[in-house]
């Protein structure tokens, strides 16, 4: 029957040595469990509450509980009872500095947890929860208390005054701290700071820190940063510190222009300090001795009325405050007036005017030569030409040995330029002489039958013909250039002066004499004459060579 059970059972050894493993465990963490349960650690605050819990556990329900005691047990070692609890006698207090703070929150062995309240810094300690208990005796569980303090924060700013040595300027300090806070300074003045500690009575810590630096007056009104970290603070504590750094005035005037001339009104000198403490008084005085009639101050201003040479002079301004005074002075320099300025406007509304005046009759004059240019080149007459007369001389006009050549006018009209096919009939030379008489000579019948086939076939002579023909001297040819040079001058002799009477008339006739027969011609030529626009006429058919 065995070997079929066995058969039907197998064992397996493996399975059953875990299961040995477990049942030993349990045993053994049964045996070390501790029996009495409660918190190993718990954190306070002063005037705050604190429950400290304790349990008992009896697994086997074997042990008997006689009472339970609450020990505290501080950083010194000494222990005592703060509470006990007995079934049958009841609830005691015996430590006197928890009397009132204490009580169970159950009346009950199994459950003796307990409250104190109005915790304070001195309250940190060990506290253990011991039962008396048969027949093990004594079992019991110990729950430490970190009692905590939030650091009291300060800063302060110290008075110091300007010097060469280092003192301290501004103070942090975090009192009564648990645990000890820590202290660092953010400032852009480059000293350095000092930190000390002080432990008290109740376990707290309190502490001190000092920055210094060698105050100078720039530092007055800079910021330093005490910034404090500690444990039971959410983020730092920072406050700035503003610097109170005392000095002597310093004094500048601010005003002069170099630029104070006789007459000048209400010239200005302006006395600036800088002073910590504030300047107490402002004080002006000149080197020369009291201050001119002219001269009158208010406050840190002075002012000169009317500028002379009694304020040729030094003026001196004196600032004090309660560390002592300072000053400066400044030389004012009083030079002539060049001009009065009032009348300085006026004189330079004179001089534009007459600059625009002259300019308006350069422009005026400048039209009026440019239009009379333009006449000259048309052929207008001016008013100083004279008119020639029939016998050459009776205004006395020298117009130097000019030839011209006048075509006699068959009745048809003529070109302007005097070029025209009409001109066929003869050609008459007029000559001018220095001697102011000229005579008109009938060169031109002998070139009018030398070139009769011109007038037969109707073409008139041309300038070029006439420069060709034999007639006509040298000099003639040389006359008749027809260079731009040439133009103006000949256009300069082809006016006509006005004769006695003021008026620009053309004489009825040329009185002529024939150059081979001597007989005189009279050669009218009022039957080609065109009006100019100034009044005068010009001959169509006249050429001068």
């Amino acid at each position: 029957m065995a070997r079929d059970y066995a058969a039907r059972c197998p064992v397996y050894p493996v399975r059953n040595a875990w299961l040995v493993a477990v049942a030993v465990l349990l045993a053994a963490q049964e045996i070390g469990a501790p029996k009495v349960q409660v918190a190993e650690e718990l954190e306070a605050y002063p005037t705050e509450s604190v429950e400290l819990s304790c349990q008992f556990n009896d697994g086997g329900g074997l042990t008997k509980l006689t009472q339970v005691s609450w020990i505290w047990e501080p950083s010194d070692g000494h222990r005592d009872n703060i509470a006990v609890y007995h079934p049958v006698y009841g609830q005691s207090f015996p430590n006197v500095a928890f009397k009132d703070r204490v009580v169970f929150l159950h009346n009950s062995l199994e459950n003796p947890s307990i409250r104190i309240s109005n915790l304070r810094m001195s309250d940190a300690g060990r506290y253990t929860c011991e039962y008396a208990t048969y027949p093990t005796g004594n079992e019991q569980g110990t729950t430490t208390l970190i009692m905590l303090s939030k650091p009291k924060n300060s800063a302060n700013g110290v008075t110091v005054q300007a010097g060469t040595k280092s003192v301290v300027v501004a103070r942090c300090e975090a009192a009564d701290a648990k645990p000890a806070a820590t202290i660092e300074w953010l400032a852009p003045v480059g000293g350095n700071h000092s930190t000390s500690t002080t432990s008290g009575p109740d376990g707290t810590v309190t502490v001190r820190s000092e920055y210094r630096l060698v105050p100078t007056p720039a530092d007055n009104g800079r910021e330093v940063i005490c910034r404090v970290n500690q444990k039971t603070q959410k983020q730092p504590w920072v406050y700035p510190i503003k610097l109170s750094v005392e000095y002597l005035p310093s004094v500048s005037i601010e005003g002069y222009d170099h630029n104070w001339y006789v007459g000048r009104s209400d010239a200005t000198l302006v006395c600036l300090a800088n002073a910590n403490p504030e300047p107490t008084t402002i004080t002006w005085t000149a080197a020369s001795g009291p201050l001119p009639e002219t001269v009158v101050v208010e406050g840190n201003k002075l002012t000169v009325r009317k500028v002379d040479d009694a304020v040729n002079t030094t003026f001196i301004c004196e600032v004090k405050n309660r560390l002592g005074s300072s000053r400066h002075q400044i030389t004012t320099v009083v030079i002539e007036a060049l001009e009065d300025p009032s009348s300085a406007g006026v004189v330079a509304g004179a001089v534009i005017g007459s600059l625009l005046a002259l300019l308006l009759v350069v422009a005026l004059i400048a039209v009026l030569l440019t239009r009379s240019r333009r006449q000259q080149r048309r052929g207008y007459p001016s008013s100083g030409d004279s008119i020639a007369t029939g016998s050459g001389g009776s205004n006395g006009g020298d117009y130097g040995n000019k030839a011209r050549l006048l075509f006699s006018n068959s009745g048809n009209n003529s070109s302007k330029n005097g070029t025209g096919t009409n001109n066929n009939g003869p050609i008459y030379t007029y000559r001018e002489g220095c001697d102011a008489t000229g005579t008109l000579t009938e060169k031109a019948n002998d070139y009018h039958h030398h070139h009769l086939h011109h007038a037969s076939t109707g073409n008139a002579p041309t300038a070029h013909d006439i420069l060709l023909s034999s007639e006509m001297d040298e000099a003639e040819r040389r006359k008749f250039d027809l260079d731009d040079s040439m133009e103006e001058e000949e256009e300069r002799y082809d006016r006509f002066g006005g004769v006695a009477g003021g008026g620009n008339i053309l004489p009825p006739a040329y009185h002529v004499h024939r150059g081979h027969a001597g007989e005189e011609m009279d050669v009218y030529l009022d039957d080609d004459m065109e009006s100019q626009r100034d009044g005068s006429v010009i001959s169509r058919t006249a050429i001068y060579v």
